[in-house]
């Protein structure tokens, strides 16, 4: 069963979905769903001996093309919807060992495409208006499932963190003529001291406002509000500086770093062009090498992130680590 209910106070859906209970949770390695199924072994979801990169439709969805009937009734106060959706899960590699930060350049450019793709194939269904790239990394953040992957969800409205950061920009530009991304880019290479990495189209700095020590975010240096406008060269440097960016957090301890990444872009309901500007937001859960960040009272129950370390050294922290594993 999935269904939304509207939270009236902080005005935003939230997704009911009880089947998400029954989802594969830790499986044996000889058990995973998402490995390529061998000759006479466990059937997994990619019916192949071996695959590159794979998209198919999650087998526990929280959104679905042909969403049910809410199970109870609404009212004025407690508006109720179908969960009206598509939720994908993108395969990264065929290693269930495998490791993005040592894969090569070219699955990379493969990946990038693929999330074009998606977007525009998605974002062009008519009950769609956002479609939300992501990839959750590692324990530390609550994945169940080893194998190197991430998810794509396309929503019937705009998911209320893109929403404020959209309505924030918009209201930007009103006041400015320029768009709240482009200045904040601006500001970041003005300033310099938190680049991490750049190159001809992306830069990738911890924000001055980061609310967790490693966070990185990769803006694209032009006004592109998404993957839609990408010729070639934006793929290849996306490509390129998102390997660069991911290789610097494995190195920086020595381990596969955790983190949760956010794809931002242009809402697909034709809204916000103008004021939509590509990034990617990076979210590690790691302080120090053996130290975590959890959200407390104060970021879980006042929405007030506090973060024991600056900015400008973490940045710098990042950019001195080297990039390439060999």
């Amino acid at each position: 069963m999935s269904e939304l209910r509207w939270d009236p106070i902080n005005k935003e859906w939230i997704i009911t979905a009880t089947h998400r209970q029954d989802r594969t949770y830790k499986p044996p390695r000889d058990y995973c769903p998402l490995c390529p199924t061998g000759e006479g072994a466990f059937p997994t979801e990619v019916p192949a001996e071996d695959y590159d990169l794979v998209v198919f439709e999650n087998k526990f969805p929280s959104l679905q093309a042909l969403a049910p009937e809410p199970a109870v009734v609404g009212s004025d106060l407690y508006p109720v919807a179908r969960a009206e959706g598509i939720c994908e899960v993108v395969l990264f590699t065929a290693k269930h060992d495998g490791i993005m930060s040592k894969e090569p350049f070219s699955r990379f450019v493969k990946l990038v495409k693929v999330w074009k793709d998606r977007y525009e194939e998605l974002g062009e269904k008519d009950f769609v208006d956002y479609v939300f790239i992501f990839e959750n990394r590692g324990e530390e953040v609550g994945v169940t499932l080893q194998h190197p992957h991430g998810q794509i969800y396309a929503y019937p409205f705009i998911p209320p963190k893109i929403k404020k950061e959209l309505d924030s920009s918009r209201e930007y530009l009103e006041e400015t003529g320029q768009c709240l991304f482009c200045s904040v880019l601006e500001e970041e290479q003005g300033d310099g001291r938190r680049i991490v990495a750049s190159n001809d189209s992306f830069t990738a700095f911890v924000p001055f406002f980061a609310r967790y020590p490693y966070e990185v975010h990769i803006y694209a240096n032009k006004h592109l509000p998404s993957l839609k406008e990408f010729g070639e060269k934006e793929i290849e440097d996306l490509a390129l500086i998102l390997r660069t960016i991911i290789q610097k957090y494995d190195n920086l301890y020595g381990f596969p770093f955790p983190y949760i990444m956010a794809i931002h872009q242009q809402p697909t309901d034709g809204s916000g062009e103008d004021y939509s500007h590509f990034h990617i937001e990076f979210y590690p859960p790691y302080r120090t090498e053996n130290k975590l960040k959890y959200l407390a009272g104060s970021e879980a129950g006042a929405g007030t992130y506090i973060v024991d370390a600056l900015a400008e050294e973490k940045a710098r922290e990042l950019r001195e680590t080297e990039p390439f594993t060999g």
